[in-house]
């Protein structure tokens, strides 16, 4: 009873934040990311992935709205000679990490002029994937969930977006133990087209 109550005002909420806004868009993008996982344990070089997904803008006003989106994103990144060092355990022939999330940013917009929005805001991050041999017997390396802020900017040529932003990780990825912290950090460039 409780999951419907909250599921009809959650859908209650969306249609009356969708009819005070000023404008809806739906869209798709696509770009690379330039990531790399803070800690000892890491190397500290930035390592190419991509992104992939939609988004949505939600305008209340001229100036003022929210882009929540949708994305698949690859972050790959190499483990540091210290990460043998610092867990004994792990095996010795992998070197290359790759982690693939479902992240779901919610950035709110200000537009100081129509060309140009600046954006910043919270992503929400869930781990799809991950190499399974990082540890030995199989141990999992690292945390299913991931918060992180960004903050960027926007071109808008039309119905064209084209962006970078810079991602800080706030969360705590090692799922291992507390003596080394790994955090998400890194940059992303992207294209992306609004369909209607």
């Amino acid at each position: 009873m409780q999951f419907k109550k909250v599921s009809f005002l959650l859908v209650a909420i969306t249609v009356s934040t969708l009819t005070m806004a000023q404008g809806f868009h739906l869209g798709v993008k696509g770009g690379a990311n330039l990531f790399k996982i803070d800690g000892k344990s890491f190397d500290e070089e930035f390592q190419s992935g991509y992104t992939l997904g939609a988004f949505s803008e939600i305008n209340f006003g001229p100036k003022w709205g929210i882009q929540p989106e949708v994305l698949w994103n690859q972050s790959n990144t190499k483990t540091s000679t210290e990460f043998k060092d610092i867990y004994p355990t792990s095996t010795q022939d992998l070197k290359n990490v790759k982690l693939n999330y479902l992240s779901i940013p919610l950035l709110l917009s200000y537009r100081p002029a129509k060309f140009l929005t600046l954006q910043a805001g919270p992503q929400f991050g869930i781990l799809l994937d991950q190499n399974k041999n990082l540890l030995e017997n199989g141990q999992q390396a690292f945390k299913k969930g991931d918060l992180a802020m960004l903050a960027g900017a926007q071109l808008n040529i039309g119905g064209v977006k084209i962006g970078g932003r810079y991602q800080i990780g706030l969360a705590n990825i090692n799922d291992i133990d507390n003596q080394d912290k790994w955090t998400n950090q890194g940059w992303q460039l992207y294209a992306g087209f609004r369909i209607f």
